[in-house]
């Protein structure tokens, strides 16, 4: 079989072990891990979530990024950008469970709120996938879409018909239409977008600028700038605060988290003391705790949202970038949160 032929086999089947895998553990006689995604080192490492100490780290794929659990909640996707593959885990203990070769340059990746679709940013090589997903155990390549430089991070829409992408080497943000897989529009924003998020009933698309110092909220519909709202050096990423008002930025070279309100699009406060490069972060089911991603520290944080203070810092692996623990708070803001509460593995 020709290499090409077998990969295009791989990625309408080879979910299908994985999927299988998923049901085999039980949440009973585990400790839930915090995962970490250490980019840099080519490795994950888990630390208990409970005592805060590592408590072991394993080599996967060659450019670990992001992650995101199945829409069944029965395992968590680890993206392998270099590699072209996606990897499988306990979404509770952080087992490894499984791999999927083929998916080729996935960065950045999310299904769609319905379910339908898997989108894999390509950031090396300048384009987004898109693959038709039957919510069990194929996925199928529906269209690549080549696109301006380094296609960086995603957000949906409720409805399930838009995603939208920051193209962070082009200063811009672009909308694809999922049905038919057709770009909509592109427009600048500002320098280097990178994540995005979209606000409740869908109002507005947030989007964080690591150029600069500022999120932009965008009037997607009318495609046009609303408000500038300062937070912080090289802000980048996003993380709700489960309320349905607030969400959190992380800025990298500020080294803060700035909470912002989503109903007057200003910021409320600034979270300092913390170690360099805030990246990703987790928030804990009780809203409690948050976890965070110090990328250029080779650490991660725990934050008291009580006291909105640095509390621990665990010694991880190079370029730590995504994290994830089950037991979190809703994420999403634009969806209801009825839909984003984990299946525990094992359940139905």
């Amino acid at each position: 079989m020709h290499r090409r032929q077998f990969l295009k086999t791989a990625a309408l089947t080879a979910l299908t072990p994985a999927f299988m895998r998923a049901g085999s553990a039980s949440a009973a006689t585990t400790t839930e891990s915090v995962i970490v995604l250490d980019s840099g080192a080519a490795s994950i490492t888990l630390i208990d979530k409970a005592t805060h100490r590592v408590t072991r780290s394993f080599p996967v794929g060659k450019e670990p990024h992001h992650l995101m659990l199945l829409p069944n909640g029965k395992q968590l996707i680890v993206a392998d950008a270099v590699g072209g593959e996606l990897n499988f885990l306990n979404p509770i203990t952080g087992t490894y469970e499984g791999r999927l070769p083929g998916i080729e340059d996935p960065y950045q990746i999310g299904f769609s709120p319905d379910r339908k679709w898997f989108v894999a940013n390509c950031l090396r090589l300048n384009r987004v996938d898109i693959y038709r997903y039957d919510g069990g155990h194929k996925l199928q390549l529906a269209k690549r879409v080549p696109l301006d430089t380094i296609p960086s991070h995603m957000a949906f829409t409720a409805d399930s018909q838009t995603v939208f992408v920051s193209l962070q080497g082009s200063d811009a943000v672009v909308a694809l239409h999922l049905p038919t897989q057709r770009v909509l529009w592109k427009m600048k924003v500002g320098k280097a977008t990178a994540g995005l998020w979209m606000t409740p009933r869908d109002e507005h698309l947030l989007v964080a600028l690591t150029g600069e110092d500022a999120v932009v909220a965008v009037d997607w519909r009318r495609q046009r700038s609303v408000k500038r709202i300062v937070t912080g050096r090289a802000a980048h990423n996003f993380r709700s605060l489960a309320d349905h008002r607030h969400v959190l930025v992380s800025n990298r070279l500020s080294n803060t988290i700035s909470v912002v309100d989503m109903q007057t699009l200003r910021k409320v406060e600034d979270i300092h003391g913390l170690r360099p490069g805030p990246d990703d972060m987790e928030l804990s089911a009780d809203r409690r705790w948050l976890w965070t991603t110090f990328r250029f520290a080779r650490e991660v944080g725990l934050i008291d949202m009580r006291t909105r203070k640095l509390v621990d810092v665990i010694r991880v692996g190079r370029s730590p970038h995504g994290i994830y623990f089950h037991d979190r708070a809703p994420f999403y803001d634009n969806l209801p949160y009825a839909e984003q509460r984990p299946v525990r593995v094992g359940a139905a």
